[in-house]
């Protein structure tokens, strides 16, 4: 059957499949009316072609130093250099495509490490309550007492030192904001009419939590995840660049900021361009992360 426009946008959708796209339809015509998300939108895209074609895009080799004779420090523009070289003779261009792939990738598995955590304390807290709700949000409160890269800084210091163990760190110290938002939400919704006829028809506490509260919650958290990549890319680069995090010779973008400070003052690019980097990816998320609250967000809406 053909997906035409006016079939999405029927008030009287003919199947549970139809109401779906047609949803779905109208959520993606709304992202779009908003350029700053699409921009967003596009930063994130364009990160994800880099990681996945990095060995494509790159002209040079990220690890492997050039001749230290002619190609030290050349400034961006220089011959097949883009963005320049750095005190190894490396190709900033490529180490930066390469190290998408280290941000990509500690963004994807905190996201999906953090958030199940979160909403698994949060929904538990808010539809129980009583003692279980004082004992969760009382840990997630600890959690929350400190701020995230010092917390961060503490587990990889026990943990050792590596983008594996970072990752872990950066995870632990993300779940406590998705716990409240799904607190908050489980409280709004644990009394609802639809709760109690579930309650009624003899469905278990979990069938309720994952089947009922937890659908209910998705939408505010995925919004909260999205603003909070930012936030996650300048942790690991905060590691990084403290050197606790990827460890040299992988092109991570603070490792490569804190191994260029030194030269700033003559060889500006060095630590510069992955800044840059830093910069518009950290932009994208939080753009992307508008515009979907924008979109998703019942309360927003006008």
């Amino acid at each position: 059957m053909t997906l035409s426009r006016e079939w999405l946008l029927s008030d009287r959708p003919a199947s549970r499949r139809q109401a779906r796209m047609g949803q779905a339809y109208r959520t993606w015509l709304g992202f779009r009316g908003n350029w700053l998300a699409m921009v967003g939108l596009g930063v994130v895209v364009l990160l994800i072609g880099l990681a996945i074609f990095a060995d494509v895009i790159a002209p040079f080799d990220p690890v492997i130093p050039g001749d230290l004779r002619t190609e030290r420090f050349l400034p961006p523009g220089t011959g097949a250099h883009l963005l320049g070289t750095d005190d190894q003779a490396r190709d900033i261009f490529s180490r930066i495509v390469h190290g998408s792939r280290l941000t990509l990738m500690v963004v994807a598995l905190v996201s999906v490490i953090a958030t199940p955590i979160g909403m698994l304390v949060g929904t538990t807290a808010g539809y129980f309550g009583g003692w279980t709700d004082a004992i969760l949000m009382r840990i997630t409160d600890i959690f929350l007492a400190f701020p995230r890269l010092i917390l961060a800084l503490a587990f990889v210091s026990a943990l050792g030192p590596g983008i594996e163990n970072a990752i872990i760190a950066i995870a632990i110290t993300s779940w406590p904001p998705y716990a409240r938002l799904a607190r908050a939400e489980t409280l709004t919704i644990r009394d609802s009419d639809f709760i109690n006829a579930a309650r009624l028809q003899g469905a278990s506490s979990i069938r309720i939590l994952w089947g009922h509260v937890t659908p209910l919650c998705l939408s505010s958290v995925i919004i909260r995840v999205t603003l909070d990549m930012a936030g996650i890319i300048l942790t690991a680069a905060g590691l990084g660049f403290l050197g606790l995090g990827a460890q040299p010779p992988q092109p991570e973008w603070g490792a490569m900021i804190a191994s260029g400070r030194q030269f700033l003052l003559d060889f500006w690019w060095v630590a510069t361009m992955p800044g840059i980097a830093i910069f518009i990816v950290s932009l994208g998320f939080n753009l992307l992360g508008d515009g979907l609250r924008d979109v998703l967000d019942p309360k927003a809406r006008k």
